[in-house]
């Protein structure tokens, strides 16, 4: 009876000692889960409120109403942005990809001793600030910029031609901020792949390219899905270069979510553009989360 009551002790003891330390892990992350909720969840839930057409303070109205979103869908102008946004993400992310994949393909294969100044140049950019970036494409893309000069002085054109504010100053501006991206997702994948797996490819007959295509290639599906999330999400969202490149000629819903906000200042319809952006990238969030799943099964 004895031993029974010290056994029933111990395990309530034990019991207690796995709560305390449960507790404490809950306090040890309180800061983080209060700075979260306080500057990501409270103006999310404001911003979800303004697209109903609810107010920030209490005297403001108080009925719920889908007008905001009606109007953002029913309208063939922001039908056309929404569907301008998705063309221009998923293009840069093709193109990123494109350029990407045999970057990284270089990097990990060809490199060698090179790899390491080559990984410095590839993340270098991303230090520096995405103003400046785009301002230094400005430079180039200008009616009187280098590019214009150097084609005039070879006169293969006669007249300045109009790159700045056009579709292809804004597609060449995204790949270049956001290929190394696109680059950082592959290279780890690509120096995982067995290259016994391509040599046994070989000696049964199979050429480089067919070796690529049906080994190399599908092992590195993984690292290509998270990079095309990663791109296309950024993308997504990419305000300065759509401004400082596009100069309104291109509006995607970022650029017309801070026209919202500063020129016409309708707050709910702005709102409700930006919850459809926040819904894209869960959406882009949801769809990695299943390939991981997939590759885990």
């Amino acid at each position: 009876m004895a031993d029974l009551e010290l056994v029933t002790s111990s395990a309530v003891a034990a019991a207690g000692h796995a709560t305390r330390r449960r507790n404490r892990r809950w306090l040890l992350a309180f800061p983080a889960l209060a700075f979260l909720a306080m500057f990501f969840g409270v103006p999310l839930l404001q911003n979800a409120a303004r697209s109903l057409g609810l107010g920030d303070y209490p005297s403001a109205s108080t009925a719920i109403t889908l007008a905001h979103y009606q109007k953002m869908l029913a309208d063939p102008y922001y039908l056309g942005v929404i569907f301008e946004t998705l063309k221009v993400s998923s293009l840069t992310t093709a193109f990123c990809l494109l350029i990407g994949y045999p970057v990284a393909y270089v990097m990990v294969r060809m490199a060698g001793r090179l790899a390491v100044p080559l990984l410095f140049l590839l993340i270098t950019p991303l230090l520096t600030s995405i103003i400046m970036r785009t301002f230094g494409w400005r430079v180039l893309f200008a009616r009187r910029g280098v590019i214009n000069d150097f084609l005039m002085q070879l006169h293969v054109i006669d007249q300045p031609l109009p790159i700045l504010s056009s579709s292809v100053s804004v597609y060449i501006g995204m790949i270049h901020v956001l290929v190394p991206f696109m680059v950082l997702s592959i290279v780890p994948v690509l120096q995982g792949v067995d290259r016994r797996l391509e040599d046994s490819a070989r000696v049964l007959g199979a050429g480089a390219v067919r070796t690529f295509f049906t080994v190399t290639l599908p092992l590195t599906l993984e690292g290509i899905a998270t990079g095309c999330v990663l791109v296309f999400m950024l993308a997504n969202g990419s305000f300065v270069t759509m401004l400082l490149l596009g100069d309104g000629n291109v509006v995607t819903l970022p650029l017309l979510i801070f026209q919202q906000f500063t020129l016409t200042h309708e707050i709910g319809l702005a709102s409700a553009m930006s919850n459809l952006l926040l819904l894209i990238v869960l959406v882009c969030l949801y769809a990695q989360l299943r390939l991981a799943r997939l590759k885990e099964a």
